[in-house]
């Protein structure tokens, strides 16, 4: 996001707060497919992102005055908003409760397209494949928690219902082990 666009989310974000419903609109108008693209990353359900992005919309017309454009971006403001309403679904009991209730496949092909999706020669992918499969379900769910879903450390020690050091050891040690594997 280039600064006059960034200006103009700061306008109506100003604007957005004295009450200006056409202001209002144009900011979702610019600002909803990067803020839903963060939802659907991290919820990976269309419905439950779509419900976020709503929610976290009805919160930004609500707090639009608390906006310091010396603190952050706009961008960057309303993606925390987002991040954290996408947090806090996940961590209701309801969704725990849908997850667990859905077939979880515990391995790479979650992570990676198969190796046949690439080139014959790509051996590295191959590896990594294989890597990963020698991986403990703790390192493999941990890391995929933090690397596809952009979860921290502590959010996903709140998912796991583990304490954080044991989910930091989870991923330097899943690291180690795949770098060391795959030869880098």
């Amino acid at each position: 996001m280039d600064a006059s666009q960034a200006a103009q989310l700061t306008t109506l974000l100003k604007a957005v707060a004295t009450g200006d419903r056409l202001a209002f609109e144009r900011l979702y108008r610019l600002s909803s497919p990067h803020l839903f693209a963060v939802a659907l990353r991290m919820l990976r359900h269309r419905a439950w992102a779509e419900e976020v992005l709503h929610d976290s919309f009805i919160a930004l017309w609500h707090h639009a005055a608390s906006y310091n454009d010396a603190l952050s971006s706009p961008m960057t403001w309303m993606t925390h908003i987002v991040r954290n309403r996408c947090i806090d679904w996940l961590r209701n009991g309801a969704v725990r409760q849908s997850l667990a209730e859905e077939t979880y496949r515990d391995d790479e092909a979650e992570l990676l397209p198969a190796p046949r999706a690439f080139a014959p020669d790509d051996k590295q992918v191959a590896k990594l494949h294989h890597c990963l499969r020698h991986l403990s379900s703790e390192q493999r769910q941990s890391i995929t928690l933090a690397y596809f879903q952009g979860l921290s450390h502590s959010d996903i020690a709140s998912w796991l219902q583990q304490p954080v050091g044991s989910v930091k050891s989870w991923i330097r040690r899943g690291l180690d082990h795949l770098r060391e594997c795959v030869g880098l």
